[in-house]
Formats: structure tokens, C-alpha cells, sequence
């Protein structure tokens, strides 16, 4: 929930703070390059104190951040804060599916169903609650996170059993390692691009729509809906079909021409509207798909490619939300979604040069069991 409270108030928080569209976007910038780094750190930290630790530690660390966010009285300081906020949300999310995996006494096919029910109803009801927070106060929502973290923080203290260091400790290294095996790069680009357009729909729409927080909330709850409904049972399905590559490169290219359009009516609040609740629809697909392919790229342990792919995706995107800004006020604001569209557009060029080494993600198959890590990296 707590990763779509916050898009329904980047509006009111830059009429409040009188902060541009682009200072505002440097929420998602800063948040971003430091999951990116921070992503480099995560397995070292988590195989020598061990995943409860991890997880207890990522989740102190957002809880005060996001309270301290809630707190200021300027953009600048919510955007360090945010920061700081990333380096807590990069110590969770490496760890969450794992854990919840060993922990489980039933199946691992049982307690990954129920984890991705649980995600798709976090993120689809998140900007909902958001809104509804944000029509009381711009800092609602971020208090709203904090209260959802602490709860998640003293479930986590009480009913989780204990989790000992791993045997083998990881090296921050291992990951960049990795990025050298070009399957696993040419996918960890792909999301870089994707990401261009990914946030230009999330951090950038608000400012167009011009609605107030509640409505745009019910937007966001649209796109949640969406994109938690195709995650869960389309893309599987598509999947099992069609095969992994040609599913994610057909997305791909209908989010692009779903931005092009939202650019072409951009002075159209309803075909924004409708376009951001369709473009989820396309990027739960997405979403859960690539980043599987992530888990498959290269001969490496899953957790180092996951924090390969999250080091470029991350880090490497950041500038995409301030960019999108940035360009919608000085420019117009019809070209933030051009150029995001371009650039997903392209990532399907540069996906279509690992045709060849991704061989393998072009043959039909069944889902695999590293979706939902896969799908919480990616989202979050």
C-alpha cells in the first residue's frame, strides 16, 4: 500500500510548498538512485545479519523517514527524506519473498499465491487510501506510511521466527559481476528505458489531470486494479502461450503507443485519465514478466541478479521523473510522454538485440516461482 500513497498528493504539495513539477519529481529521483545503490549493499548486509534483521531494519528506517517527510516544510526536505526512505524500502524488498517462502508451512506455490493476492490489493488500494488521506493534508499520506510500516514492522518483530546469517556471505560486488554476462545487461537496459516511461505515467500525470487528491487517487486505484489483475492471471497466462520475450516486447509496445496517445490529448483530462487506468493493464504484464526474465538471464544466483538488474533500473532511471518535469514546464507538457514513449519504444529495441542469447524466454512455459519477488522489486 504504501507505494502508491503518495502519487495523489503531488499536486497539493506543489501548490503548498510553491515547488514546480520537476522539484516535486525529485521525490521519485532521490527515492530511486538510492534503491538503485542501495541495491548493491542489500544481499551482503542481508547473508551477514540474516533476512529478519533485514527486514526489521528496512522498515525502521522508512517508518521515521516517512514521518520525518510528513513533518517538513520544503520540498528539500521531503525529497532528502525520501532518500532516506529508499535506503529502507532497498533493504525490504530484497528480502520480503524469500522470507515469506521459508516461513511458510503450507506449499511455496500456496504461500506465493497468497503473496501476490496480498500485493495486487496493497498496490490497488494504496492510492486510494492516499487520496482520501490527502484530501485532509498533503501530509496524510506520508503519516499513513508510516502508521502501515510500523504495523508491518511489529508483525514482522513478533510472528516472524528468527532467521540466522547465511552460511555463504555475500559480496557487494557479485552483482556488478554479473552485468557482465549480456543477457542479464540487455534486460537490466530494457527496464532502464521502461522506466523512462513508467514514471513519466506515474510522477508526471498528476500535473496535467490537475485534479484534486481524492480524484486522482481513484485514477491511481484504476491503474492498481489493472495492473494487479493482469500480474497475477494474465500474464501467466500469456506466458504459457506465447513465451516470455514476445509477451513483454507486445507490452512494451502497447504502453508506448498508450503514451503517445496520452501526449497527443494531453490537454484532455479524461483521456488521461482513462489512458493512466489502460497503461496498467499493459505494465502489470510487464512488470511481472521482465523482471522474471531477469531471474533467468545469466548463471548467477537469484538474489545477485535481482540486485544487477535493480542497480541499472534504479539508479539509472532516476533522472526520469525530474526529467519529465522538467521538460512539462519549460516546454509543454505533451512532450514528457512523447519522450517516454520513445523511450519504451526503444527498449524494445534494445530487448530484440538479446534475441539470440534470451533464447530460452522465447519458448512457451509455465510461470515461475521467482514471480512475485520479481513483481515486488519492479513495482516498488
Amino acid at each position: 500500500m504504501g507505494i502508491g500513497l503518495v502519487d495523489p498528493i503531488l499536486k497539493p504539495i506543489a501548490e503548498q510548498l510553491h515547488a514546480s513539477p520537476s522539484q516535486v519529481s525529485l521525490l521519485f529521483t532521490s527515492y530511486m538512485a538510492v534503491i538503485g545503490v542501495a541495491m548493491l549493499i542489500t544481499g551482503a548486509v542481508s547473508s551477514r545479519i540474516g533476512a529478519k534483521r533485514t527486514l526489521l531494519i528496512g522498515l525502521a528506517i522508512i517508518v521515521v523517514f516517512s514521518a520525518l517527510a510528513g513533518l517538513s516544510n520544503s520540498i528539500g526536505m521531503i525529497v532528502a527524506f525520501r532518500a532516506g526512505w529508499g535506503l529502507g524500502n532497498a533493504l525490504f524488498i530484497a528480502t520480503a519473498l524469500a522470507t515469506i517462502v521459508n516461513s511458510a508451512s503450507g506449499s511455496v506455490a500456496q504461500a506465493i499465491i497468497l503473496y501476490e493476492a496480498a500485493l495486487g490489493v496493497g498496490i490497488a488500494a494504496g492510492p486510494l487510501v492516499g487520496g482520501e488521506l490527502g484530501t485532509i493534508s498533503w501530509r496524510g499520506p506520508f503519516f499513513g506510511v508510516a502508521v502501515l510500516m510500523t504495523i508491518a514492522l511489529a508483525a514482522t518483530a513478533f510472528l516472524l521466527p528468527a532467521t540466522p546469517p547465511e552460511v555463504r556471505r555475500t559480496s557487494i560486488l557479485e552483482p556488478l559481476k554479473a552485468l557482465r554476462h549480456r543477457s542479464l545487461a540487455t534486460v537490466a537496459v530494457t527496464a532502464l528505458l521502461y522506466n523512462f516511461g513508467f514514471f513519466t505515467l506515474l510522477a508526471f500525470t498528476p500535473f496535467p489531470l490537475a485534479m484534486s487528491a481524492r480524484q486522482i487517487g481513484l485514477i491511481f486505484f484504476g491503474w492498481g486494479i489493472g495492473l494487479a489483475i493482469t500480474s497475477v492471471f494474465v500474464a501467466p497466462r500469456l506466458q504459457r502461450r506465447f513465451g516470455t520475450l514476445p509477451v513483454v516486447m507486445t507490452a512494451l509496445l502497447l504502453f508506448g503507443a498508450d503514451l503517445a496517445v496520452m501526449g497527443i490529448f494531453a490537454h484532455h483530462k479524461a483521456v488521461l485519465a482513462v489512458g493512466v487506468v489502460v497503461a496498467g493493464l499493459f505494465l502489470g504484464v510487464n512488470n511481472t514478466l521482465i523482471t522474471e526474465a531477469v531471474m533467468g538471464a545469466a548463471p548467477v544466483e537469484r538474489g545477485t541478479a535481482s540486485a544487477a538488474y535493480s542497480f541499472v533500473r534504479f539508479s539509472g532511471g532516476a533522472v526520469a521523473p525530474w526529467l519529465a518535469g522538467k521538460l512539462g514546464e519549460e516546454i509543454n507538457v505533451q512532450l514528457p510522454f512523447y519522450v517516454g514513449a520513445f523511450a519504451v519504444v526503444l527498449a524494445v529495441g534494445v530487448l530484440a538485440t538479446g534475441w539470440k542469447p534470451l533464447s530460452h524466454l522465447r519458448v512457451p512455459v509455465n510461470h515461475s516461482k521467482g514471480e512475485a519477488e520479481a513483481l515486488t522489486v519492479a513495482d516498488a
